[in-house]
C-alpha cells in the first residue's frame, strides 16, 4: 500500500509541473498577442488579451489549491515540500506576469488611432528575449537544470539594456516635440512591463536552484 501512495503521489506531482508550464505557455502568447496588437492597432487582439487575463488567473488558483490540498493530504516534507511551494510561487509569478501583458494590451488601444513615433524594433526584442527566458527557466525548474537557469538569467540584462535604448530614445523624440509625451509615455511603460516580466523569469530560475540545492539565491543581485 504505501508504494501504491507514493506513485499516486508522484503522478500529482507531476501533474502539478505539467499545469505551470501549461500557464507558462498561456502567459508566453497572451504576451505575444499583446504586442502584435500593438504593432498592428488591433482592437480586437488587445481586447481578447485583456478578456483572456480571467482564465489565466483562474489556472493559477486552481495550481495553488491542489498544492495547498497535496500539503494537507500527503505532509510532504524536504524536496517534495520544496517542489510544492516552489510550483506555487512560480505560478504567482506566472500570473503577475499575465498582469504584465494585459498591461501592454491596455496601452495598445490607448495607442491604436495614433501613428507610432518610431518603428517598433527594440520593443519587440524585448518581448522576445522575455519569452524565450521563461519557457528557458520553466524547462530547468522541471529538469532541474541550475546551471541553465543561471544561464538564462544572465540574459536579463539584455532586456535591462534594450529597455534603457528605448527610454534615451523616447525622452529624445519628447525633448524634441512636446506634443509626442503622450505617446512616448505609453511606449515607455511598454518597455516598462516587459523589463518586468523578464525580472519575473529569474525568479523562476531562483526556484529552480532552491528546489536543487535547498538554498535561496538572488540570481541577478
Amino acid at each position: 500500500m504505501p508504494t501504491v501512495v507514493r506513485v499516486a503521489f508522484a503522478r500529482r506531482l507531476a501533474q502539478l509541473d505539467e499545469e505551470v508550464v501549461r500557464l507558462g505557455a498561456m502567459v508566453r502568447g497572451a504576451v505575444a498577442e499583446a504586442l502584435a496588437a500593438l504593432a498592428s492597432g488591433d482592437v480586437e487582439r488587445a481586447r481578447a488579451v485583456i478578456g483572456g487575463d480571467s482564465e489565466v488567473n483562474r489556472v493559477r488558483f486552481e495550481i495553488e489549491m491542489r498544492c495547498y490540498a497535496l500539503i494537507a493530504t500527503e505532509q510532504p516534507v524536504a524536496r517534495d515540500l520544496r517542489l510544492i511551494f516552489s510550483i506555487s510561487s512560480i505560478a504567482w509569478e506566472l500570473e503577475r506576469m499575465a498582469d504584465h501583458a494585459k498591461g501592454i494590451a491596455k496601452l495598445a488601444l490607448r495607442l491604436v488611432d495614433q501613428p507610432m513615433l518610431k518603428p517598433l524594433i527594440d520593443v519587440p526584442r524585448m518581448a522576445g528575449i522575455g519569452r524565450e527566458l521563461l519557457m528557458g527557466q520553466l524547462d530547468a525548474f522541471v529538469r532541474g537544470d541550475i546551471d541553465a537557469a543561471r544561464a538564462l538569467a544572465a540574459r536579463d540584462a539584455e532586456v535591462d539594456q534594450l529597455n534603457d535604448q528605448v527610454f534615451r530614445e523616447l525622452l529624445v523624440i519628447m525633448m524634441t516635440d512636446p506634443r509626442t509625451i503622450t505617446r512616448a509615455t505609453y511606449l515607455m511603460w511598454v518597455a516598462h512591463n516587459l523589463e518586468r516580466f523578464a525580472d519575473r523569469t529569474t525568479n523562476i530560475g531562483e526556484r529552480a536552484v532552491f528546489l536543487k540545492t535547498n538554498t535561496i539565491v538572488e540570481l541577478n543581485e
